[in-house]
């Protein structure tokens, strides 16, 4: 029996809401034996006498009640700002309801027939969450005066160090970034699904791990798959995983990412990108919170949270019929919108800082040197590729330098960016931090140009160590874009398992599981 008490100064305290006797009852003893003060209500107008009398850990309640809605209890708990934690209960197939009740601040939800493990498992998440030293989260000020240190207590974490840490990797004070982390913040504390939208290359991924290092799960695995990078006829097997002998190959018992993310996050990259057979299949795992295994008789429960992101527009998807509507509003219970890096060009010094620090640290290197001038003609790119473009044209810029100062190798674009770079000396470092909404410079009509003939970049002056940069680079993106899967990335790069191997051996590309490519690993597969 587990003790989830041990370390209390006092049993956590439980107010269970149900009309039928039976289950009250059942309820009751089962969270007795696990140690819990239970109280039990079979009416909104008797649990909320309980509630005015007594502060309790947990409340679960049914959803339909003699005199009302479970929704009134959560209602009222969160309009008179108490610290329960809600957890409902509703009818099988009752999807709707459960995604309201998440929506209006409950912390997680059970399908009846209740499990009896599954609600054990809840409950102590449920009181572990309230319990948990919580700082409140409180509206970002958009003073421009406000210090760093406000700004980050404004955006804390539930859970500390690590929360803050995992904010601290989303660069940028401006206000569509000061919006994301106080976001992140709030939702943390729950069970919710969320959602993450945004372009590709604007961080999506750091935004779903910083909802996790927040939350109560930071101490469990984060488990990030990227849904558009695994072959279809695999995708049964990774998600939920397969016995041994349930396929040629076979050889032992496999784990699928839900396995391998109990008691953590599930990261669900590009979900958009999943086919409609598997979306139904993914759609009951997280119903139900079961899994079978390919080849067994049996289903296993899971506990994860499911946070999803997405660079496409669902609404649309769902209207052509490329994606279930009740796996949309399944997943979409919580949005995080991510800005693209044009709608806060103020945060560019910031990121330029950060990002060459890390390219310098990777490489080796000394932190290059960021000038004002590299910084304007940054401003003037489109970026549309987001943070990962402007990581991509700042490693080049490290990788051709030979000076102190960077040199932006910006040819790549269209001749209307070129051009207007000669005209960036004139802005001001006013117009910098405003980004698009700056008034341009004044500028005289040219006269007509009949030939333009860029100059092009410096030669390398070591051009095997050029090569295997963009090698790496090359290589580096395939490998994220696939979820690390390196099967998967050396197909999409024309090449075999054994020669992508060999590549990242000799280029050191550090694999997430510490590895250098060299040996065997799950991730091959």
């Amino acid at each position: 029996m587990s003790t989830p008490l041990s370390s209390a100064p006092r049993p956590a305290q439980i107010l269970v809401i149900d009309d039928e006797p039976d289950l009250r009852t059942l309820y009751e003893l089962t969270l007795l034996r696990e140690g819990y003060r239970v109280e039990a209500a079979g009416s909104v107008s008797e649990a909320w006498q309980h509630l005015e009398a007594t502060r309790f850990d947990a409340v679960i309640t049914d959803m339909r009640l003699p005199d009302g809605q479970g929704m009134e209890i959560i209602h009222r708990i969160q309009k008179n700002q108490r610290s329960e934690r809600c957890v409902v209960m509703t009818a099988y197939g009752s999807a709707e309801n459960a995604v309201e009740a998440l929506k209006a601040g409950a912390f997680d939800y059970l399908t009846k027939p209740v499990d009896l493990k599954q609600f054990r498992a809840v409950v102590a998440s449920a009181v572990q969450a309230t319990r948990a030293p919580v700082v409140q989260v409180i509206k970002a000020e958009k003073a421009a005066a406000a210090s760093i240190t406000s700004e980050r207590a404004e955006a804390a974490p539930v859970t500390g160090s690590s929360g803050i840490a995992a904010l601290d990797r989303l660069v940028g004070e401006s206000d569509p970034m000061r919006l994301v982390k106080s976001r992140i913040a709030k939702v943390a504390r729950g069970m919710a699904p969320v959602l993450v939208r945004g372009e590709s290359g604007t961080g999506k991924e750091l935004v779903a791990r910083a909802v996790h290092a927040c939350s109560q799960r930071s101490d469990g695995p984060f488990v990030a798959v990227n849904c558009g990078a695994i072959p279809e006829n695999l995708l049964e097997a990774e998600f939920f995983g397969a016995k041994k002998g349930s396929y040629t190959g076979s050889s032992q018992d496999r784990d699928g990412y839900f396995q391998a993310a109990r008691s953590g996050t599930l990261f669900l990259d590009e979900i958009g990108d999943l086919p409609l057979a598997m979306q139904s299949k993914l759609l009951r795992a997280i119903q139900e919170r079961s899994v079978r295994s390919i080849g067994s008789t049996q289903e296993e429960a899971v506990d994860v949270r499911i946070v999803s992101a997405t660079h496409k527009d669902l609404h649309a998807e769902v209207q052509a019929g490329r994606f279930r509507q009740d796996l949309f509003y399944r997943l979409n219970v919580i949005e995080i919108a991510v800005p693209a890096l044009r709608d806060r060009r103020e945060d560019l010094p910031a990121l330029c800082a950060a990002l060459l620090a890390r390219i310098a640290q990777d490489g080796g290197l000394p932190v290059p040197h960021l000038s004002a001038e590299l910084l304007r003609r940054l401003a003037l790119h489109p970026l549309d590729g987001n943070v990962r473009e402007l990581e991509n044209l700042l490693h080049r810029a490290v990788a051709l330098n030979d000076g102190d100062e960077l040199h932006l190798d910006l040819m790549g674009g269209n001749v209307a960016t070129t051009m207007a770079a000669a005209d960036v000396a004139s802005m001001t470092p006013a117009q910098l931090a405003l980004g698009n909404d700056a008034p341009p410079p004044a500028v005289v009509a040219p006269a007509p140009v009949t030939e333009f003939k860029p100059t092009p970049p410096p030669l390398p002056s070591d051009l095997q160590a050029y090569l295997d940069q963009q090698e790496r680079e090359i290589l580096v993106r395939a490998l994220h874009e696939s979820g690390f899967n390196r099967t998967a990335a050396a197909a999409r790069l024309g090449m075999s398992l054994r020669q992508i191997r060999y590549r990242i051996a000799r280029l050191g590309i550090t694999t997430p599981n510490g590895d250098d490519g060299a040996s065997s690993s799950h991730a091959d597969d």
